[in-house]
């Protein structure tokens, strides 16, 4: 028999309940259950729901060892000014565990800064994960602007898209980039950084005090790939390039360095630029992103980082 909508409310409630009180709370399963009148199986089943459904949302605010000497070992040989190495589950197979939490903490404290501030984001799956990890907040003395067009291949609002997500969230003036992120032709990329509307964004993104991006390998997995930007001809263009990374659509190679010409001719986002004084963080992890990660890092494309310990001691090997 389906559950009523009284009774599932009810049983959320009840969820909520035993969540705050084991993990807020601070009590055991047997005193939960005590307290909630039900059994400890019962508790046990309520704290799991919690979680589960999202209800409780919980944050490791003890530093690791082991991670804060990845974190300093990375800085040192990088050069980065944020560093953040977050624990690996070497059992899990999901590529966001941990790292989009941790993007999401220093977002949250970016924004929560008095003083007003431009954050620009990228877009990804990774990035997408973190935003669903962000509290509710009011920033209105914020600007988020994004660093990449929100138009998909077929003309449709990119999926991966977060600029609304964020500003929704947050409640701060948001500035999307309403262009293709890859255009047809040279001539077209012209066209649509010449209108008004993107040439304020463009100029306010270039404005930001912080960026937050992902990285993306090439290859058949690629991203940009899998989602239409570019086609298999162009990839294999890339790859014979030397291309081993992308950064919101901007193929580099193995030192960093963007390639010249080929979908770097056509591609509508704000390149980072290599000399920028402001904070650029990377959030990624996966065996797949090493080689384009540990590019990133070596042609200083980025001076932030958040990822996992399994990641650093890959880039730490190099």
């Amino acid at each position: 028999m389906a559950r009523s909508p009284d009774s599932e409310t009810n049983r959320l409630d009840d969820a909520a309940r035993a969540g705050w009180l084991y993990y807020i709370g601070g009590n055991t399963q047997d005193e939960v259950a005590a307290k909630l009148g039900v059994s400890r199986q019962t508790a046990q089943r309520l704290v799991s729901l919690a979680v589960s459904a999202k209800l409780i949302k919980v944050r490791l605010d003890h530093p690791i060892a082991h991670c804060l000497d990845l974190s300093a070992r990375l800085t040192e040989r990088y050069g980065l000014r944020f560093c953040e190495v977050v624990p690996a589950d070497p059992a899990s197979p999901s590529t966001l565990l941990g790292v989009a939490e941790a993007a999401a903490a220093e977002l949250e404290r970016q924004l929560s800064s008095q003083h007003p501030i431009i954050v620009a984001m990228g877009t990804g799956r990774t990035l997408k994960a973190a935003v669903s990890h962000l509290p509710p907040m009011d920033c209105p003395q914020h600007k988020i602007v994004s660093l990449v067009g929100n138009i998909a291949p077929d003309g449709s609002a990119s999926f991966y898209d977060i600029i609304m997500r964020i500003a929704d969230t947050v409640r701060a003036p948001h500035y999307p980039m309403p262009i293709p992120v890859i255009a047809s032709t040279v001539e077209e990329k012209e066209l649509f950084l010449a209108q008004k509307p993107v040439r304020n964004v463009i100029e306010l993104a270039r404005q930001a005090n912080v960026a937050m991006v992902g990285i993306g390998q090439l290859g058949e997995g690629a991203p940009l790939l899998q989602d239409g930007f570019v086609t298999a001809d162009e990839m294999r263009g890339l790859l014979k390039a030397g291309a081993v990374g992308e950064i919101v659509g901007w193929a580099y190679d193995a030192a960093g360095a963007f390639i010249h010409g080929l979908t770097n001719d056509r591609v509508a986002s704000i390149r980072p630029d290599q000399s920028m004084e402001r904070l650029v963080i990377a959030v990624a992890m996966g065996e797949a992103k090493r080689a384009a990660l540990a590019a990133a890092l070596r042609g200083r494309l980025i001076n932030g980082l958040i990822t996992n310990e399994a990641m650093a001691e890959l880039l730490l090997r190099r």
